[in-house]
């Protein structure tokens, strides 16, 4: 309602009150005979109207109040100050509309808050990005430009035409993960966890390196029951199982071991694997899960510093967990931890 409108009825409400005094006085005058009963109705009627008067008043003054709180409370809020409000600790109507005002700067200071990680967020994924793309874009501009401009033999020409499809290769495999990891995070792809056998599982992470341990002579053991299960998304799980064997077979020297073992716990099933690699140093246990991280020793070795990170996602979104133990020089053990049933 507005301010106009309220002058309005205040307005007529006021001329009624006058024109209902005056039709009492009229009607005790006309039809009440004895002055002092007259007098002493007009005089109840003077105290009703002082009351009624005293009590707008009143109600006036404690709206005003309630509006100067409220005011005191939202520059608070403004402030972002909300230790300074002045604090109504009653069972009142104040203390109740505070709480709320409270709650309500609670949800928008968390969501400003969450505004501005979401942002940071964003612009060190994009440097990390920028920072990934550049040097294969660099090679592949580089030798391309070779290509155009001289005559080289067919032999350095296949040379360089190789070396541009793993270049490709590369940006392919970033810009995979990079989709895997968005899909990931936004729950635009929802893991489906059933009650299925683990063989199947490890099986299918194993393919995913064996090539690679086999140009290593790595030997690869799988320890694994046929009946043992847990609840997983099976080709998930395996991407993820994969991802950490990816890097075990990457860390571990010619000649090496990576065992897979699987320990069916009360509450979770442990699928465990050990390598002989080169070990962690055990203040980087939880930065080797973070985007895009590698360490000094692993920048030979081709990689994004994604497989981590997608492997631990994963297994958080089936309710499980990753742990990491390792001796430097000796080797690294993973523990995969997925809930039993």
């Amino acid at each position: 309602m507005t301010g106009k409108k309220m002058k309005v009825i205040s307005s007529f409400l006021t001329v009624a009150m006058g024109c209902l005094v005056i039709l009492i006085l009229w009607m005790l005058w006309e039809f009440v005979p004895e002055a002092h009963i007259r007098w002493g109705l007009a005089g109840a009627c003077a105290g009703l109207i002082a009351l009624t008067i005293v009590w707008r008043a009143s109600v006036k003054r404690q709206v005003d109040e309630f509006a100067d709180t409220i005011c005191e409370i939202l520059d608070g809020l403004i402030a972002g100050e909300p230790e300074n409000w002045p604090q109504v600790y009653e069972d009142t109507l104040m203390a109740r509309v505070q709480g709320k005002l409270l709650q309500f700067y609670d949800i928008t200071d968390e969501s400003r808050k969450q505004s501005m990680r979401d942002k940071k967020t964003i612009q060190e994924l994009v440097s990390d990005i920028s920072h990934q793309v550049k040097t294969p874009v660099a090679n592949i501009r580089m030798f391309a430009g070779i290509l155009k401009e001289h005559e080289l033999p067919e032999e350095q020409r296949k040379q360089f035409l190789d070396t541009m499809e793993g270049q490709i290769g590369k940006l392919d495999f970033l810009m995979q993960s990079l989709i895997k990891m968005s899909r990931l995070e936004t729950g635009t792809f929802v893991l489906h966890p059933e009650q299925v056998p683990l063989k199947q599982t490890l099986a299918r992470a194993v393919s995913q390196i064996w090539a690679q341990a086999e140009k290593k002579n790595i030997e690869m053991e799988t320890v694994c029951d046929e009946t043992t299960t847990a609840c997983h998304d099976s080709k998930w799980t395996a991407e993820a199982i994969g991802n950490i064997l990816d890097n075990a077979v990457k860390y571990t020297p010619k000649g090496g071991r990576i065992r897979l073992e699987v320990r069916p716990w009360q509450i979770y099933t442990r699928i465990e694997i050990a390598d002989t690699g080169i070990g962690i140093e055990p203040e980087h246990y939880h930065d080797i899960f973070k985007r895009f991280y590698r360490a000094e020793e692993a920048a030979g070795e081709e990689g994004v510093g994604l497989g981590l990170y997608l492997a631990q996602e994963i297994i958080r979104q089936e309710k499980g967990y990753i742990t990491v133990r390792s001796q430097k020089g000796e080797g690294t053990v993973f523990s995969v931890f997925l809930l039993s049933s």
